[in-house]
């Protein structure tokens, strides 16, 4: 579990094909306490620590959640990067599982005094679960999604990237056209279900 709080910006140094596909991401963790099994997530997807060394750790990416992800897969992309939470640490985002649920594609970034507006489109399927004031995860980063606007083929949300989230997450990068993993709030889900079978 995590909490879309990113510590880390890694990058990816290697990416060998072997069945699954093994990354290998640099990172300014200290390795020496990352357990070989832990659980990082790379920009939103919960993977699990297979090597390690002083600066860096591999992960086995599976062909579905390359299937089910944004383009991060490829030598030099920066991810950003959380480790699991622990018992008693803060949750200073929102309860995060790394399970993405969508790909969404930006479709605007605008200045907006010293912070930048985002617009990012998601599938129909996501809509039900997009609300003003919610949270979302985009890319691994807890945000508050500050409009919604439903369309024929899908919803388009608003999202307020203030300097430190840009400073110290890839966000601060996000473009036009960029593809990003989305994860809904699981709470949203919870609900969503309870109401399905309320009706019934």
């Amino acid at each position: 579990m995590f909490t879309g709080i990113v510590t880390d910006i890694g990058s990816v140094t290697s990416v060998e094909t072997r069945g699954d596909t093994r990354v290998v991401i640099a990172t300014a963790y200290d390795t020496a306490s990352i357990d070989l099994g832990a659980s990082i997530a790379c920009s939103g997807v919960c993977l699990t620590v297979v090597e390690k060394g002083p600066d860096w750790f591999a992960v086995d990416v599976s062909a579905e959640t390359i299937g089910r992800t944004a383009d991060q897969w490829t030598t030099g992309q920066r991810l950003n990067l959380e480790r699991a939470m622990k018992l008693g640490d803060e949750l200073g985002g929102h309860i995060v599982t790394g399970h993405v649920d969508g790909v969404g594609t930006v479709v605007s970034v605008a200045e907006e005094g010293g912070s930048h507006r985002v617009f990012v489109s998601v599938p129909a399927d996501l809509a039900p679960f997009m609300a003003t004031k919610g949270s979302v995860t985009v890319d691994g980063v807890s945000l508050t999604v500050n409009s919604v606007e439903d369309m024929a083929d899908g919803t388009v949300f608003g999202l307020n990237i203030i300097p430190h989230t840009a400073a110290v997450t890839t966000l601060g990068g996000i473009g036009e056209g960029q593809r990003v993993n989305i994860e809904i709030d699981v709470l949203a889900r919870y609900l969503q279900r309870m109401e399905h079978y309320r009706g019934r």
